[in-house]
């Protein structure tokens, strides 16, 4: 019987160890993993559709240095928006060859009082730095920490790190364009903005539940899920 419980403690260790390594990007088995982007077909084996965590990697010998880099990121983008920001990614889907590197990036650019809205990554840390002008940053903690707010004024040369998951957002307090450099622990981090994903799903949620959950009239909810929730990324 100990040996039983032993070996079940053993397993249930073993499997908690291995959530907690795949609670990340898979670390890289070998020098590089460039990735195929035309994969919309999944790999038939044995009659069953088999789809990839990621993306799949061409020959390794066919790799080359186009695979590795990116033109065009120090180029200004139109803020011309609803929130006065553009994300500009460098991604997997921008550059290929960081298919299982586990990091990309993404320059920010904030038309004066622009704000990049609340949103989270859900597979990626993000560490960012201010190039030019002077931002408002912050991150919300989970509810089983009382959903604190952290806060920071940012100014040229500054550095802020918003952890895996949490709420963040960017605003720019200056009078003049600002520009940021975000690096993600992640080469496909995603991202959720909260307004767009509560207010503007598809199909909608049910009212019922926004205006219970934000305790407002059903009618303030009908507003906010009839606007055009802008997508800045």
């Amino acid at each position: 019987m100990k040996v039983v419980l032993f070996l079940i403690s053993t397993l249930a260790i073993l499997a908690f160890a291995t959530f907690l390594a795949s609670a990340s990007d898979p670390s890289p088995l070998q020098d590089f993993c460039v990735a195929i982007n035309d994969t919309k077909s999944p790999v038939i084996l044995n009659g069953i559709a088999v789809f990839v965590n990621g993306k799949f990697c061409k020959d390794p010998k066919l790799a080359n240095a186009n695979d590795f880099f990116l033109s065009g990121f120090q180029i200004p983008r139109s803020t011309q928006n609803p929130v006065g920001s553009t994300v500009t990614p460098a991604s997997v889907d921008q550059i290929a060859g960081l298919n299982t590197l586990g990091i990309s990036l993404a320059r920010i650019d904030f038309g004066p009082n622009g704000l990049n809205p609340p949103h989270t990554h859900p597979r990626g840390t993000e560490i960012l730095v201010v190039v030019e002008g002077t931002l408002y940053v912050g991150f919300v903690t989970s509810n089983g920490d009382g959903n604190r707010l952290f806060t920071k004024v940012l100014n040229k040369g500054d550095v802020f790190v918003f952890p895996i998951g949490l709420i963040h957002f960017q605003l720019n307090v200056g009078h003049v364009n600002a520009v940021a450099l975000a690096a993600l622990s992640s080469q496909n981090p995603g991202v959720i903005t909260i307004a767009n994903a509560v207010f503007g799903s598809k199909p909608p949620i049910n009212p019922d539940v926004l205006a219970k959950a934000f305790q407002v009239d059903n009618k303030v909810v009908d507003y906010l899920q009839k606007q055009f929730w802008y997508n800045n990324s």
